[in-house]
C-alpha cells in the first residue's frame, strides 16, 4: 500500500467517524425535542382533563358569566386538537385564547364570594395554577431543546451531515401576543 493509498484511507475513516459521531448527536438532539413536547403534551392532557370540571363548577352559579365559559370551552377544542396533530403553531395560538379565559374566570369568580368559597373551585382552581406553571417550565425546557437542535443543524461543518441526514429545524412554542400584554382590568372588571 503506497502512502498516498494510507492517507486517503486514513481521512476517509476519519471523516466517516466524525460523521458517525456527528449524526449520533444530531439524533440525541431530535430526541431531546420529542421528550421536551412529551412533557408537554402530559401536562396539557392533565390540564385538558381538569377544565370541565371547573367549567361545570362555575355553571352551577347561575349568573356566571357563560360566554366566558363557552371560550373557555372553545379554546380547550382547540388545545386539544393541535397537541393532537402535534402543530405547536396552532397550540401556541389556541394557548393563548385558553390562558386568557382561564384569567377571566378567576377574575370574575372574584365577584362570586359562595364560588370563590366552594372548596371544589378552590381546589380546581389550586390544580390548574399549578399545571399552567409547569406547562411555563416545561415550554421554556422546550423552547430550549428546539433552540440547540436548531442551532447544530445550521452549524458548519455540521450542517452537511444534517442535510444529508434530512434532519428539519423545528418550532418553537410561542403563545399569542395578546397573552403577552397587559391585562386590561377596566375591560376585565367592566370598570
Amino acid at each position: 500500500m503506497s502512502v498516498m493509498s494510507a492517507v486517503f484511507l486514513g481521512g476517509a475513516v476519519i471523516a466517516l467517524l466524525y460523521g458517525i459521531v456527528v449524526y449520533n448527536g444530531l439524533v440525541q438532539l431530535k430526541h431531546n425535542v420529542a421528550k421536551a413536547w412529551a412533557n408537554i403534551d402530559v401536562l396539557l392532557k392533565q390540564r385538558h382533563d381538569e377544565l370541565p370540571k371547573l367549567v361545570e363548577v362555575c355553571r352551577q352559579y347561575k349568573q356566571f358569566e357563560q360566554e366566558t365559559l363557552a371560550r373557555v370551552t372553545e379554546a380547550r377544542a382547540r388545545v386539544s386538537s393541535a397537541r393532537e396533530k402535534h402543530d405547536v403553531a396552532a397550540l401556541g395560538a389556541a394557548e393563548g385564547m385558553l390562558r386568557m379565559g382561564l384569567g377571566q374566570i378567576f377574575a370574575v369568580a372574584e365577584a362570586y364570594p359562595e364560588l370563590k368559597a366552594n372548596e371544589h373551585f378552590m381546589q380546581l382552581q389550586t390544580r390548574i395554577t399549578a399545571l399552567e406553571n409547569a406547562i411555563a417550565d416545561r415550554r421554556e425546557l422546550y423552547n430550549e431543546s428546539v433552540n440547540v437542535h436548531n442551532i447544530r443543524i445550521e452549524q458548519f461543518p455540521d450542517l452537511f451531515v444534517a442535510r444529508l441526514c434530512q434532519f428539519v429545524a423545528q418550532p418553537l412554542l410561542e403563545f399569542a401576543t395578546a397573552e403577552k400584554a397587559d391585562v386590561d382590568m377596566k375591560a376585565l372588571f367592566g370598570a
